[in-house]
């Protein structure tokens, strides 16, 4: 185990991700477990307000990730520094992450069913980190040998495919596929060949004089939605304590 964890963690530098990754998802689950005891008027937790402003807790996180990346940029690699930098800006960014919603639509949308996009984004921002601490490299240059990444053109010619696959998938929107294709480019491959999604950018683009591409996409869609929307939002409940078929009290 200790041979482990210095070969995959402490010797390539990624103790410090490790740390802001499970600083991370600690600050967002501490904070649902708050706000949800809040929303049930349990436990000594309140709202913090000055005068008729609510602060709303992206305000501390922001200033958590601005402390902590300054603080890592300044640290270098060496020593704790970094260590203590990645702890500060992981708790601040899921602070952020946990109002993505808020910060996306400008208004208090936490409860509602727009604010599932905060949970789904820190679930994502999880799954790219931990996909980062398991070896991959964004743009596949993972699967390069070390002769390959000394020839730039090769390089350069490797990672602007990779990129133009996650590009496609984006314009298909397919924004899962392409973010975690990023990282696994066989995943950005497969979103970027098959049919785009209706109301896509690609979509409105290639299928706007095309009745059958645009009929296959919008029944690929609705069967894909019918299928995953309610085991997702099951667990985004879950996690999130949405309860979208009653209105929600104020928070």
């Amino acid at each position: 185990m200790n041979d482990w964890w210095y070969r995959n963690i402490v010797e390539p530098g990624k103790l410090p991700l490790l740390l802001a990754l499970v600083s991370f998802v600690g600050s967002f689950l501490v904070t649902r477990t708050i706000t949800r005891l809040i929303r049930a008027g349990k436990g000594p937790f309140r709202n913090i307000s000055t005068g008729d402003v609510h602060i709303h807790h992206v305000v501390p996180g922001i200033f958590l990730m601005l402390v902590g990346g300054f603080w890592a940029v300044a640290a270098g690699r060496h020593g704790v520094g970094p260590l203590y930098a990645a702890v500060i800006f992981g708790i601040g960014a899921g602070l952020v992450l946990d109002e993505f919603a808020l910060i996306l639509h400008l208004d208090d949308v936490y409860w509602s069913e727009q604010g599932r996009k905060s949970v789904e984004v820190v679930m994502l921002t999880a799954a790219l980190v931990v996909l980062v601490l398991t070896g991959f490299t964004p743009f596949g240059v993972n699967d390069l040998t070390p002769m390959e990444r000394h020839n730039r053109a090769l390089f350069a010619l490797n990672v602007g495919i990779n990129c133009a696959f996650s590009l496609i998938a984006l314009l298909k929107g397919k924004l899962r596929t392409a973010l975690i294709g990023m990282v696994v480019p066989f995943v950005a491959l497969v979103g970027a060949v098959r049919l785009a999604r209706p109301g896509s950018a690609w979509a409105r683009r290639f299928y706007r004089n095309r009745p059958r591409a645009r009929a296959r996409a919008g029944l690929r869609a609705f069967r894909h939605d019918r299928r995953w929307t309610g085991p997702r939002r099951r667990l985004q409940d879950w996690i999130g304590g949405f309860t979208p078929d009653r209105a929600p009290p104020p928070r």
